[in-house]
């Protein structure tokens, strides 16, 4: 059996790797454009911020170890073209240009996302990037590593970009933020979370402007001022962070079936609309636990699980995922914030019968250092009470309890249930009630 594996980062070497230990007489090839594999993005606005400096940190495994363990690992081969009637690839040699076939008896697609770059004028411009690669992040550190870098514009404000504010700020520079709608992060959390976390980067001294749109770039070589549908702002760097779209227009030619951006459509087992070939990652769907929708969600967590799955599979397996819940989590300057499950705006469009409560309480007692607010937002079914979705924004332990949301959503608990949850208590870590308690409590 010949299995071949388009792309060698988070879902593809998950794969390649299970695979190869339940079925070690198999062929497993992969091929990875870059001469990265195994590596994990998120750590990128942490990387170019200073809070560590070695690269490698976020490289889980070398491809060097993947080809001791049997993987035929082939770095800067991008592929190109797949057949699946023949059930052939075309693979370019991306340093010698040359072009040569493959064939496999099975086929992954694990080939990513990549950076949307806006319709902005000069965009191409020095001292403009975007913060995607492990190539982007090198680049971005050695910036900011420079006394004249000073003036830094964020334009987006989902995961990467407000990460990318701590990580410019820690640094001494002064930084200004851009988004195109109303809210920062408004894909993730309601807006009463995002008011939290707004008014959070403003105490930091941030100049968030919403509603605001780049349209070009001033400079002759290097980046000098950005011109919005508001004004002029100077700048000595800019990071794009306005979202990714799957690296999947090699497929074109192909019947997989896909999402409007380009997201392959999978099963639960990983299975593509063409037979023998499977996908996972940032290039493809993943399923909703709850509306079973297919959903585009570029998170490592779903792609690595995923992507064992398929490995199994591939291995002649018949596992099936369990589902995504899109629990996602972020730091915003001393604030935490996390998200599970539906949020309001997501319960609304969907045309179901919810309510929703927000609180603020205390994450601990008084007589313990360390006492400071904490907000939560459920979001639950208006007769059964079962919890749809829960948001958390805090300065200590938020994170955490969304875990225990995303656990009590798929174990289908009610408001009622968890208002009476045998939840630990220690001063130093909540109160006798905890604020999980006292949210599922008042949502009647």
């Amino acid at each position: 059996m010949r299995v071949i594996i388009v792309g060698g980062v988070a879902a593809g070497m998950s794969a390649a790797a299970k695979l190869k230990r339940n079925k070690p007489e198999y062929e497993v090839v992969v091929y990875e454009k870059t001469d990265i594999v195994s590596f994990g993005a998120c750590g990128l606005p942490y990387f170019v911020g200073g809070f560590f400096d070695e690269p490698n940190n976020m490289i889980a495994r070398s491809p060097e170890e993947f080809k001791e363990s049997g993987i035929d690992l082939n770095i800067f081969h991008e592929v190109i073209n797949v057949d699946s009637n023949l059930k052939k690839i075309v693979v370019k040699n991306v340093q010698t240009g040359e072009e040569f076939e493959d064939s496999y008896d099975k086929l992954m697609i694990a080939t990513g996302a990549s950076s949307i770059i806006p319709p902005i004028k000069n965009v191409k411009l020095e001292n403009v990037s975007t913060l995607k690669t492990m190539k982007d992040g090198i680049k971005i550190k050695e910036l900011l590593k420079k006394e004249e870098i000073k003036k830094i514009v964020i334009i987006g404000a989902g995961f990467i970009g407000v990460e990318a504010i701590e990580a410019a700020k820690k640094l001494g520079k002064e930084v200004t933020v851009i988004q195109a709608t109303d809210r920062i992060l408004d894909q993730v959390f309601d807006k009463e979370i995002t008011d939290v976390l707004e008014k959070e980067i403003k105490v930091h001294g941030i100049d968030l402007r919403l509603e605001e749109l780049a349209s070009e770039f001033l400079g002759e070589t290097k980046v000098e001022k950005i011109i919005t549908n508001k004004g002029e702002i100077e700048a000595d760097l800019v990071i794009i962070a306005t979202g990714v779209r799957p690296n999947t227009s090699f497929l074109k030619d192909t019947k997989i079936d896909m999402l409007g951006n380009g997201a392959i459509i999978v099963d639960e087992y990983g299975k593509t609309s063409v037979e023998d070939i499977y996908s996972a990652g940032d290039c493809a769907t993943i399923k909703n636990t709850l509306t079973k929708e297919n959903m585009f969600v570029p998170l490592a967590t779903g792609a690595n699980k995923l992507g064992r799955i398929v490995g199994e599979n591939l291995a002649g397996a018949n596992n099936s995922f369990q589902g995504s819940l899109s629990s996602s989590c972020i730091k915003v300057m001393n604030m935490e914030a996390a998200a599970t499950g539906l949020t309001e705006a997501k319960a609304k469009k969907l045309g179901l019968n919810y309510k929703s409560k927000f609180i603020s309480d205390f994450n601990q007692t008084n007589y313990y250092p360390g006492r400071d607010k904490i907000y939560v937002k459920l979001v639950y079914d208006a007769d059964t009470k079962v919890i749809l979705g829960g948001q958390v924004a805090g300065f200590k332990d938020a994170v955490q309890r969304v875990n225990v949301l995303a656990a009590a959503i798929f174990g289908k608990m009610t408001t009622n249930q968890l208002g009476m949850l045998d939840l630990c208590y220690a001063p130093p870590f909540a109160r006798t009630w905890d604020v999980l308690n006292v949210a599922g409590n008042v949502c009647k």
